[in-house]
């Protein structure tokens, strides 16, 4: 989705209304300031040019973190927007943040202690009822807010919102102190903290700007007046403007509790094209990028410019809603998984270093299974599947392919050609695709939020190290992506999610594993190596395999 998320209409439809006037890894990245078009900033007394320029790849889908669920909103968000749980810098580890320890005297209960003195940004004190006020307000959102294009996150980890989710209720013990319970256990509690879906914003600014007035539909919701133009945390930076397919700015914030760094500004410079995003890169008015294309790899390293990789805590997937026609037939998803030529698709169109994937988690997740049902690349037995389940040469398979276009994620750098080496794959074995394509706002929408979908792209990055953050998130609820009812696999991945040792879990997820593989809801691809580009100004940046990656952190050189 993230990611995520998962993963979801251009970003113009989204906000309407006029929005757009609203382990740390050392690296090298050459341009002076006087190179970048109109990011120069101003100049810290070392003369270094405080403006760090980064080149994105889209829109933030809302600058209200609650509806956040995509990579491009994440990097955003984690600028000016805290939780009470962070990461180990260079992991995806747990780590105090807001939360300075927390405790767990029972299966559902959780004491956070907080840090004190902190502000938000608009000058509200940071505490327990902020906490609470925050937790609350999730769990009551209704209508289009609840749906799965918004609030994506709580939904598929609090499994719903009111009386259905499996949050209980917040009290602010002290200013200090916020006691969370669950209703039922869930061993990925903490670490599921760290996603920017569980941002603390400022109950000042949430009521003053109306953060629960969005509209239209669940396939084409708007964001509310506080959604486009006025998020308000206690991160390093804050929000200074947005406009809409052009930039986002945010500047330094001068009350931040935490350390400040080099940077001062921060845009992200949207540049769809993966070719433009390396031009704007070599021409100096950037100074990095994420979602390095395979191609591009050699020639920025050979002109100086500095690669980084990030581990690979990701999915790509070929996903099926079997509420399409002809889907819901497991002789049909066998078929279009014996189709494909994993390792072909890796050698001609996915970065150096990427595997192969058996199954919807990578291998450090607890529960990755080496024994899952494996469907290697068999053309022949696949046409005879596709016979057995009643087509021919006269009467073809004819399904909906959709990806997305102008758009590049850690598991998917380019799926305009991924799409063009499964479509010959698969028209190969006689499937007639009807491709259909939509930017990646419009996208996620039409995939999460809406069901005239058929098989389609999308992917993974990890956003903590939990398996039910991978086959939890995908498969722990009936969702429009899938478009199956599978009672079973739901409740196994329920009663996997509260198991309370590593152990436990070790067993239930590969069990999990396994079933999911024999019910082939979709066909894990690959897990691509995600990799950035710099300029060599940037003379650190904090890398992380999940892209928990705050640019106070980063040091510049010129």
């Amino acid at each position: 989705m993230e990611g995520a998320q998962h993963m979801l209409h251009t970003a113009r439809r989204r906000w309407l209304a006029g929005a757009a006037a609203v382990a740390v890894g050392a690296i090298v990245l050459t341009a002076c300031a006087s190179q970048r078009d109109d990011g120069g900033g101003d100049e810290q007394s070392s003369d270094v040019d405080s403006t760090f320029v980064f080149g994105a790849s889209g829109d933030p889908a809302s600058l209200d973190p609650a509806f956040a669920s995509d990579g491009e909103t994440f990097r955003v968000a984690r600028q000016m927007f805290e939780g009470l749980v962070g990461t180990v810098p260079g992991t995806a580890d747990p780590a105090p943040l807001l939360a300075k320890s927390w405790e767990q005297p029972d299966d559902t209960t959780y004491i956070f202690t907080l840090e004190e003195g902190v502000k938000f940004h608009d000058g509200t004190d940071f505490n327990a009822e902020a906490v609470c006020y925050n937790f609350d307000r999730q769990n009551a959102f209704t209508g289009v807010a609840a749906s799965q294009s918004m609030a994506y996150y709580w939904g598929v980890i609090m499994r719903g919102f009111g009386d259905e989710s499996i949050y209980d209720s917040c009290t602010a013990d002290s200013e200090t102190q916020a006691t969370i319970t669950l209703k039922q256990p869930f061993a990925g509690f903490i670490p599921a903290l760290s996603l920017p879906s569980f941002s603390i914003q400022s109950p000042t600014a949430l009521e003053e700007y109306g953060a629960d007035d969005v509209g239209g539909t669940e396939e084409a919701p708007v964001q509310s007046e506080y959604g486009q133009g006025h998020p308000t945390g206690t991160g390093p930076f804050v929000f200074d403007s947005i406009s809409i397919g052009e930039q986002t700015v945010l500047k330094a914030n001068p009350d931040y509790w935490g350390e400040q760094g080099d940077v001062q500004e921060v845009i992200f410079r949207v540049i769809g094209d993966t070719t433009a995003r390396r031009q704007a890169l070599e021409a100096g008015s950037i100074d990095g990028y994420d979602l390095v294309a395979p191609a591009d790899l050699k020639s920025l390293e050979d002109a100086g410019f500095s690669l980084v990789n990030r581990d690979p805590f990701n999915v790509l997937y070929l996903g099926m809603n079997q509420a399409a026609p002809g889907l819901s037939d497991p002789k049909v998803r066998q078929a279009i998984a014996l189709a494909i030529d994993k390792d072909a698709l890796i050698t001609q169109v996915l970065p150096e270093g990427t595997v192969a994937a058996s199954q919807f988690m990578p291998e450090a997740v607890i529960g990755w299974n080496e024994d899952v049902t494996q469907y290697d690349y068999d053309p022949e037995a696949a046409k005879a599947l596709l016979a057995e389940a009643g087509y021919s040469d006269a009467n073809p398979l004819t399904i909906t392919f959709n990806y997305p276009v102008n758009i590049s994620r850690p598991y998917m750098p380019n799926p305009e050609q991924i799409f063009t080496n499964l479509q010959s794959q698969l028209e190969a074995v006689g499937i007639v695709l009807n491709p259909v394509t939509n930017e990646w706002v419009e996208y996620l929408d039409l995939i999460q939020g809406g069901t005239d979908n058929a098989i389609h792209l999308l992917g993974w990055t990890g956003d903590y190290n939990d398996p039910d953050n991978f086959v939890g998130t995908f498969f722990g609820l009936p969702t429009n992506e899938w478009g199956f009812d599978n009672a079973e696999l739901f409740q196994a991945l329920t009663d996997a999610r509260g198991l309370a040792t590593e152990d436990e879990q070790e067993a239930a997820y590969k069990a999990i594993n396994e079933q999911i593989m024999e019910f082939l809801p979709g066909v894990p691809l690959a897990h691509p190596v995600p990799t950035l580009a710099f300029d060599a100004r940037v003379t650190s940046y904090p890398a992380s395999p999940v892209q928990d990656e705050v640019y106070n952190m980063v040091e510049l050189s010129e």
